[in-house]
C-alpha cells in the first residue's frame, strides 16, 4: 500500500466522458458495484503518471486515446465504512481511514472500440455502459457519494454545453 498521508492513501479518479458528455460507467468484477475507474498513486510517480497508468490497467486506454480536460484543484477524500477498515486495519494499516483522490475529467478521443476491460491480468471490472452522470452519483455506494458530487461540482463547467437543454444542478 502507499504511503499513507494523515491516514489517506493518494488516489487518481477519472471520469472519462463522450462526445455526449455520457460517463464511462464500469461494474467491478464479481460484485453489483460499479464506479468510475480509479487507482492508487505508487510512491515513485506522479499523479499524471498515476492516471495513464490505471487508465490503461483498468480500460486498455493510453494516452493518445484521450483528452486530459480538467483535474479538481484539490484532494477529495472519503472515509471508509468500519466493516471495511476492519478487514483492512487486521493487515497492518492500523491509521489507514480511506483515500484521498485527485480527480481527471477526460475525453475520449479514440475510439469507443479501442476499450478493453482485460488489459491487465487481474481486471478490475468486467462490463461498462455510458451514463449520465447525475444518474451515476446516485447509484456509487453511499461512502463514495459526496466525493463524486464535489467531482462533478468542480468539473462540470468543463462540458460542452447544449444551448437548448439546461444546466442541471445537484440538489
Amino acid at each position: 500500500m502507499q504511503q499513507l498521508q494523515d491516514g489517506y492513501r493518494p488516489n487518481v479518479g477519472i471520469i472519462l466522458i463522450n462526445k455526449d458528455n455520457e460517463v464511462f460507467w464500469a461494474r467491478r468484477c464479481g460484485h453489483d458495484g460499479w464506479q468510475f475507474p480509479q487507482g492508487g498513486v505508487k510512491s515513485n510517480e506522479t499523479l499524471k503518471q498515476a492516471l495513464y497508468r490505471e487508465l490503461h490497467e483498468e480500460i486498455g486506454l493510453g494516452p493518445q486515446h484521450v483528452q486530459v480536460v480538467a483535474r479538481t484543484q484539490r484532494w477529495l477524500r472519503y472515509d471508509l465504512p468500519v466493516s471495511y477498515l476492519r478487514r483492512l486495519r487486521s493487515r497492518n494499516n492500523r491509521n489507514f481511514r480511506g483515500q484521498k483522490q485527485m480527480w481527471y475529467l477526460l475525453r475520449l478521443t479514440g475510439s469507443e472500440s479501442e476499450v478493453r476491460l482485460d488489459s491487465s491480468t487481474k481486471p478490475e471490472f468486467d462490463h461498462w455502459v455510458w451514463k449520465d452522470w447525475l444518474a451515476a452519483i446516485d447509484e456509487i455506494i453511499e461512502f463514495k457519494r459526496s466525493v463524486y458530487r464535489s467531482a462533478y461540482s468542480e468539473l462540470r463547467v468543463h462540458l460542452v454545453q447544449d444551448p437548448f437543454i439546461p444546466h442541471l444542478d445537484l440538489p
